[in-house]
């Protein structure tokens, strides 16, 4: 992340535009989003349908003229063995808006049913779904996969289904074939916890938003130098002391392990991965504030509130360091199940090029003694990584900071890349001059800058094969209520949502904007303090 300006122009690269065949110009007289056939159908041709608007946009979609299902009292959700909480994840939401009871049973008949079951022939996240007159068929590989397809399922209906309380109907969703499976495997956020305290509360509605556009990473940045988010057996000062503030002097807090597992524990009920990041070397005031033998002088530097970023470093020749970094990554890799640590490496500029190469070398060896895989901020590639660890791309800077150079390190090492480039994907950046929150070190950012690019096309070097997804990051320096968090992510972690989703060649500017407008009432409904950019048609009622 981020504290010193760094300034790039960035290329925003138009696409080829994703064609719709009317029906009427087809003998199936099916609606056919980006490049599906279509197949035979009826004699006479029914008026042409428009597709739903849906965000990330489905890999495959047709639609059915003149079919629609209603939601009824007598609905029942039919989520058969291996559908993990897909089913019940779907009955709560809906649930609570129609006030229809909508039984879960494990098996059921063919008619008025949502039928959730796995399918060897839909692969990982992959699903299928089919809504028909009789009944709403999802199909998917995998448990996740039919969670996904569950989000699919709650854009067709109309957006009061997102509303906490019961409202009226009708509910009915349009006849459509969905076949959709993701473009990369990594599709993340990252919450920054550390500038500013959210309670678990808060993070376990950031990870509900998210989930409705398929993100399937949690990425929590959970130490800085402003505060220490997590506690940890055996350091007790790092959360009781060194998170007993924020940016600006705030009171802070900090997660007590319950109180991670918990949260971890939610977002594996949504199928996402938590990333936990203890940033290093540098962004550890927090920490060295909080034992004196931390640092190299055997003195502890008084908290800090403010935003610069840069002067703090572990002291990398004290085995105290790794003594303290052993502990508290193991802890974390016990709580979660995910695959990855993610050890910081951003912004080291208090530490020697060779002292930070040993760090990197020292790290490495302990995540993977806790089994865990390596993430760490482009800065990782100058250092010696091992096979299957991930750079996440950030730093889209010129000279002698240039991300790309690393980046392209990292690969040549075997690592994969996670791009989240700070002119595109960083939410914290303000939409333009006068919105009142945000930073704009890295430009301004508007809802067409965040959506227009190509991860397999930004780093010179780096490849699609070498891609492995995209990630939003929200820093928090200015961000204090869950207003602030939805003002700056919406919408534009829908944008990089359908990034990480949507193939490359389907996705247009001119199409998302009127499908992501179509979200606005969606959001009302939740409701969801979003940024209404003048570039997209938002609904006028």
């Amino acid at each position: 992340m981020a504290g010193s300006p760094r300034t790039d122009p960035g290329t925003g690269r138009a696409h080829p535009g994703r064609r719709v065949l009317a029906a009427a110009a087809v003998a199936a007289a099916l609606v056919a989003v980006p490049g599906v056939p279509a197949s035979a159908g009826p004699l006479h041709t029914p008026r042409p349908v428009a597709p739903p608007r849906l965000v990330p946009a489905p890999a495959s979609l047709r639609t059915l003229p003149g079919v629609s299902f209603t939601l009824t009292r007598h609905t029942r959700i039919v989520a058969r063995p291996g559908s993990g909480t897909a089913g019940s994840y779907l009955a709560g939401i809906l649930r609570r808006s129609t006030g229809y009871p909508l039984p879960l049973t494990a098996s059921g008949g063919s008619r008025d049913v949502i039928s959730l079951g796995l399918s060897g022939r839909e692969k990982g996240e992959g699903y299928r779904l089919d809504v028909t007159r009789a009944s709403v068929r999802l199909e998917a590989g995998s448990a996740a996969g039919l969670f996904r397809g569950v989000q699919t399922l709650r854009q067709l209906l109309p957006p009061a289904v997102e509303s906490p309380t019961v409202r009226p109907g009708p509910w009915t969703m349009p006849g459509v074939a969905v076949q959709d499976s993701p473009r990369f495997a990594w599709r993340g956020t990252m919450l920054d916890v550390s500038r500013h305290f959210f309670t678990v509360k808060q993070v376990e509605r950031y990870i509900d938003l998210a989930a409705l556009y398929k993100i399937n990473t949690l990425h929590l940045h959970l130490s800085d130098d402003q505060g220490w988010r997590i506690a940890i057996n055996g350091w007790p000062r790092l959360a009781a002391y060194g998170g007993s503030t924020a940016v600006g002097g705030g009171k802070g807090g900090y997660y007590t392990q319950a109180d991670y597992k918990a949260i971890v524990r939610y977002a594996a009920d949504r199928y996402m991965n938590v990333v936990p990041e203890i940033d290093g070397p540098s962004h550890t005031n927090a920490a060295l504030a909080s034992y004196a033998k931390l640092n190299c002088d055997d003195k502890a530097p008084p908290l800090y509130t403010g935003t610069e970023v840069g002067f703090s470093s572990w002291c990398i020749a004290k085995p105290v360091t790794y003594e303290l970094l052993n502990d508290v990554l193991g802890q974390l890799a016990e709580m979660t199940p995910g695959p990855y640590l993610h050890i910081g490496g951003d912004e080291a500029h208090s530490t020697t090029p060779a002292d930070y190469a040993t760090f990197i070398g020292k790290l490495g060896p302990i995540v993977a003694k806790h089994g865990k895989k390596m993430v760490g901020w482009n800065e990782i590639g100058a250092g010696k990584i091992a096979p299957g660890s991930v750079a996440q791309y950030w730093n889209t800077a010129t000279g002698s900071e240039d991300g790309t150079q690393t980046a392209r390190d990292a690969v040549a090492q075997g690592a994969k890349v996670v791009m989240s480039p700070a002119n595109r994907a960083y939410l914290d950046m303000k939409y333009d001059e006068s919105t009142p929150l945000g930073q704009d070190w890295a430009g301004l950012i508007e809802v067409r800058d965040s959506y227009e690019w190509d991860p397999a096309a930004l780093v010179d070097g780096v490849a699609e094969k070498d891609v492995l997804g995209v990630e939003a990051p929200l820093w928090s320096e200015t961000l204090v209520t869950n207003d602030d968090i939805d003002y700056m992510a919406f919408p534009r972690l829908p944008s990089i949502a359908e990034i990480g989703w949507t193939p490359q060649s389907q996705r247009t500017w001119s199409d998302f904007r009127v499908r992501l407008a179509a979200q606005g009432p969606r959001w009302s409904v939740m409701p969801v303090h979003y940024y209404r950019s003048p570039q997209v048609p938002w609904p006028t009622s």
